[in-house]
């Protein structure tokens, strides 16, 4: 990997940002590309399991594009291998696709009675699958997930910490002794509605706490850690979160050193 001044690999993601949206806007408009959902297999413990993989516009095997992984919530769970598509990070990529600059890979996990983890494997085949055919750069990562999936993210997270650059958790649920010294070094932007009834908001105010506490003992800049809480918001607080126009370019701007 070519290694940049610290100034510039700062300040590089932003600019590639700045650049790659009106690009990715303007190259939909003329070909008429706004960006797409392509569904595939993947077989894990004998058992083939369906995953989505967001291409977004302009999209070239040619070059190494950024990447999400997306957990969904129990409601979407099943076998179809689409309805992860149309709540929360699916149906905003389609309405705004030249923000999302991602190769965005969205697995659906059978059944809610199994949280996320119990599904890693699902997780890492999906991306491999999706990286080998789709040209993702295994350094810029991200993992998001709402409310199930954000629990997910969460624990995926905390449990292999260096494949993500960032975690973007939504109406999650966790526990802070678990999670925060784990998931510290990673960016980390976290969103609940307090009237949630769901999950508890109070676990994603500590959790953050505890991760900031955290990044301060190992000397970490705690600017990296954000959080936002929507005093109206119910349950549902995902709409808001992915409605956030800074979100993708925070997403964009981190890189993980191989």
């Amino acid at each position: 990997m070519v290694q940049v001044p610290n100034a510039l690999t700062a300040l590089l993601p932003l600019i590639l940002f700045a650049g790659l949206a009106p690009a990715a806007r303007a190259g939909a408009a003329e070909s008429g590309d706004p960006g797409r959902f392509v569904f595939r297999e993947v077989r894990v413990r004998d058992t083939v399991q369906r995953f989505a993989v967001w291409l977004p516009p302009g999209h070239a095997r040619s070059r190494a594009w950024p990447g999400i992984v997306f957990l969904h919530g129990s409601g979407e769970c099943g076998d179809d291998g689409t309805r992860q598509t149309r709540i929360g990070l699916g149906p905003v990529l389609q309405a705004r696709p030249g923000d999302w600059p991602f190769v965005v890979v969205m697995p659906q996990k059978s059944t809610d009675m199994e949280e996320w983890e119990e599904n890693e494997d699902l997780v890492f085949g999906a991306l491999a699958e999706a990286t080998s055919e789709f040209g993702i750069d295994t350094s810029r990562v991200a993992l998001v997930g709402l409310s199930q999936g954000g629990h997910g993210t969460w624990l995926i997270g905390a449990r292999h910490p260096g494949h993500w650059t960032c975690l973007v958790p939504v109406c999650a649920y966790g526990h802070a002794l678990t999670v925060s010294r784990r998931v510290a070094p990673l960016p980390v932007w976290a969103f609940h509605g307090l009237k949630d009834d769901i999950v508890n908001p109070e676990d994603t105010q500590k959790i953050v706490a505890g991760i900031r506490e955290a990044r301060a003992r190992l000397g970490l800049d705690e600017s990296d850690v954000r959080a936002t809480y929507f005093p109206q918001a119910n349950h549902n607080s995902w709409d808001s979160a992915f409605a956030e126009p800074e979100l993708p370019g925070w997403i964009l701007k981190h890189s993980r050193r191989k």
